[in-house]
């Protein structure tokens, strides 16, 4: 069988440097060390012209032990590794094909699917190519990895999607990598990981967003916090919960609550189609049992209760009663004499006991009164007050004022 005519690809590669940016990257990882000094220098190897991706279509003509037979004309014909395949495919289907090579002594192309990674053969690397490759280990700039029985390097930057602090977890691993650069006559090959997941990222988010809808309840991996919020992976495509919405009581930072790596359940509040990429909003406490509502109900009018003070405001103090449930003692409520500031009566984390003057628990509003209950008991009115206890230890028995 004849060698084919060569066929201009379909959808070459860019060739050329890579970017400013990544190079950068490179040289930085790399330090004081040379490629050269890394890498083994490839000999006896000669690149594919151009250093492109050919790309051909071709008719499915036979499934045969693992091999899949594609015919392209009446004198060209190819096969593809069934391993390459998600599904069986089926005689007479077209489909695309990466040729990687052509085999003089079968008179047949090697094929493989565009983007599915592959055993990589030396002679067929290609920039863009999807390979696997083996962790052999790691330096201060990356990975030193292993494709094709050739040592290569992938840069800190292009492993993860995140920053990954310890990069020996990788010592071992085979992943599948992109090629973003490829010199054989240095025998310099640059990885990235970060690229495949990207890839795969992309495709997952995409097929996750026509399913979202608001209301929904999902799982979400916390991914990273801010002072406003902490942002989830909802598997694909990233939403924020903002620190309203994080847990029902009030809290001064997401990570008071939150941390990287947190595994949650998520609803769906807000999908804005007019951003791109869309912005989500997800609630965090719209997935859990609002503590006030439960613990409101145990609170009726007239009780006397016992709490801590959490926040003092020119207005008044709130008063925590229990876990996620706060009632507000008015400034005109702390004490029977007029008062011009809250701390004056009250300070904060002090515990005080109150009388329940209202509930409204639609409103989430609980009014308290410290006022009602040093009425009734004069000596509620800072009880613990030291300089109190110094003078009663000093002249001893109730101290009353007065002249004589």
């Amino acid at each position: 069988m004849t060698s084919p005519t060569p066929t201009q690809p379909d959808r070459p590669q860019p060739a050329g440097d890579l970017d400013a940016k990544l190079e950068a990257e490179i040289e930085a990882a790399l330090g004081d060390m040379t490629l050269e000094d890394m890498l083994e220098v490839a000999a006896g190897t000669q690149p594919r012209s151009g250093g492109q991706t050919q790309m051909k279509t071709g008719t499915i003509v036979r499934v045969h032990d693992g091999d899949v037979f594609v015919e392209f004309g009446p004198k060209s014909v190819g096969v593809c590794q069934r391993s390459q395949f998600d599904d069986p495919p089926t005689v007479g289907e077209r489909m695309p094909f990466v040729v990687d090579r052509y085999d003089a002594r079968e008179g047949l192309l090697i094929l493989s699917r565009q983007g599915a990674v592959t055993k990589a053969v030396w002679a067929s690397l290609a920039k863009g190519q999807i390979v696997q490759a083996h962790c052999q280990g790691v330096n201060k700039g990356g990975l030193e990895m292993e494709v094709a029985n050739h040592p290569a390097f992938m840069p800190a930057g292009q492993v993860d999607l995140h920053h990954v602090q310890d990069l020996s977890c990788f010592i071992g691993q085979k992943m599948p990598c992109e090629i973003i650069e490829l010199d054989r006559a240095r025998g310099r090959i640059i990885l990235s990981r970060r690229r495949t997941l990207e890839t795969e990222r992309k495709a997952q988010g995409e097929k996750l967003l026509a399913e979202l809808a608001e209301g929904q309840q999902r799982p979400a991996v916390i991914r990273s916090i801010q002072p406003y919020g902490a942002f989830a992976d909802l598997g694909g495509i990233d939403g924020l919960i903002h620190i309203s919405d994080i847990c029902h009581e009030r809290i001064k930072h997401p990570s008071e609550r939150l941390s990287e790596g947190d595994e949650v359940q998520v609803r769906i509040l807000k999908i804005d189609h007019k951003q791109d990429p869309p912005r989500i909003g997800l609630g965090l406490k719209q997935c859990q049992a609002d503590p006030f509502l439960s613990g409101a109900a145990r609170i009726a009018e007239g009780d006397t209760v016992t709490g801590k003070v959490t926040r003092i405001m020119p207005y008044g103090a709130f008063v925590e009663l229990s876990p996620g449930v706060e009632g507000l003692v008015h400034i005109s409520q702390l004490s029977a004499q007029r008062i011009t500031r809250v701390a004056q009566v009250v300070k904060l984390d002090e515990v005080v006991t109150v009388k329940v003057l209202d509930v409204d628990a639609g409103r989430r509003r609980i009014s308290l009164s410290l006022r009602a209950v040093q009425k009734a008991d004069p000596e509620a009115l800072r009880p613990d007050d030291p300089a109190i206890k110094k003078l009663k230890a000093k002249f001893g028995g109730d101290l009353k004022g007065g002249i004589g």
